[in-house]
Parts: C-alpha cells; sequence; structure tokens
C-alpha cells in the first residue's frame, strides 16, 4: 500500500515518520518525499497512520489534484537539492508524464501561485541557507543555484526578501521558513 503525504519536504520528516510508524507497530517498506510504502499488513490501519501523519504535522492526501502538487513539490526541491539545470518545464512534464501547461494551471489554482514562483522562494530559502552557514561567497551561491550572474540572484533576492543578500548577513535575523511552510 502506497500513500501520498503533504508537508513531507526533507529527510528529518522521515525520519520522524518512519520512527513513528516503526513505534506503532505499522510496517514500512520505503519513505520518500512525499510518499510512504506500507507492507500489506498496515491495508487495515489507515486511521492510525492519518492520526500519526496528523499528530506529526503532515496530511494524508486522497485528491488526484493535490498528489500532482506533492509531486510537484517534491521534484522542484530534488531539482534545487541536485543543482539541476534542466529547463524547468521540460523537467517536471518529465517526471510526472504530464503536459507542463495542464501542471501549470493546477499547481497555481492550489497553490495561489505559478510553479515558477514558488520555484523561486523555494531558492530563495536556500539562499537565506547558505548565507546563513557562511561558507560560500554570493558569486558561489549563485553559480550553484544556476544564475547565470551573481547580480541577477542579488536583484531576485531583494525583490522577494526585501533587503539584500549582504544585509541580511550582517543583520542575522535568521527569518527563514520551512519548506512545508512556503505558500
Amino acid at each position: 500500500m502506497r500513500i501520498k503525504v503533504k508537508n513531507m519536504v526533507c529527510e528529518r520528516c522521515k525520519g520522524v515518520l518512519k520512527n513513528e510508524f516503526r513505534h506503532s507497530g505499522i510496517e514500512v517498506v520505503q519513505i520518500d518525499l512525499g510518499e510512504v510504502e506500507f507492507k500489506d499488513s498496515a491495508i487495515g490501519q489507515i486511521e492510525r497512520i492519518r492520526e500519526i501523519l496528523t499528530k506529526n504535522g503532515f496530511e494524508l492526501i486522497e485528491d488526484v489534484n493535490q498528489t500532482y502538487i506533492v509531486d510537484i513539490k517534491k521534484h522542484l526541491i530534488n531539482a534545487l537539492e541536485n543543482r539541476s539545470d534542466q529547463n524547468l518545464s521540460e523537467y517536471l512534464a518529465k517526471k510526472l508524464n504530464r503536459d507542463y501547461s495542464a501542471l501549470s494551471k493546477m499547481f497555481s489554482a492550489k497553490e495561489g501561485l505559478t510553479i515558477e514562483k514558488y520555484f523561486i522562494l523555494l531558492k530563495m530559502e536556500k539562499v537565506k541557507e547558505e548565507v546563513q552557514m557562511g561558507t560560500k561567497t554570493f558569486s558561489e551561491i549563485a553559480y550553484d543555484l544556476n544564475y547565470k550572474s551573481s547580480s541577477h540572484l542579488a536583484k531576485q533576492f531583494k525583490s522577494v526578501t526585501g533587503m539584500s543578500m549582504s544585509d541580511y548577513k550582517k543583520v542575522q535575523e535568521w527569518n527563514r521558513r520551512p519548506l512545508d511552510q512556503i505558500v
């Protein structure tokens, strides 16, 4: 049995659920971002699974369109983490085996912003993380995130956050949002 899970966006999320299910005696085959596969013995335990998810800030997804939204977010996070320089629309269409325009319309209707704007918000949170860690220059961060120049990244960062990357670094008010709270 395989389920889709909303708000599951990082390795920590996977670890929390793995421990919770193990503690409850629910056997897990595999956990990936946004989805969990259980052994067949879990079929009769869907209410307990829903309870564990809710208790930990997650949500069982049963709507088909919402499943696509979770998959889109999962693939965008993976693209960001893996520094994919592939065209975003081609990448998502290929990964989800659906027409990008249909995915884009569905995402915008459900989330209230475009896939591209959502991806920019993800990148800005990654920039904040990198600036906070202080191990890379602004140019290195821009290169890692596939920006054509550090000035393009700087403009976008200021547009989204209202402050320059230098000011963000100086102020040290680390107002980062968890990835599951973007949108």
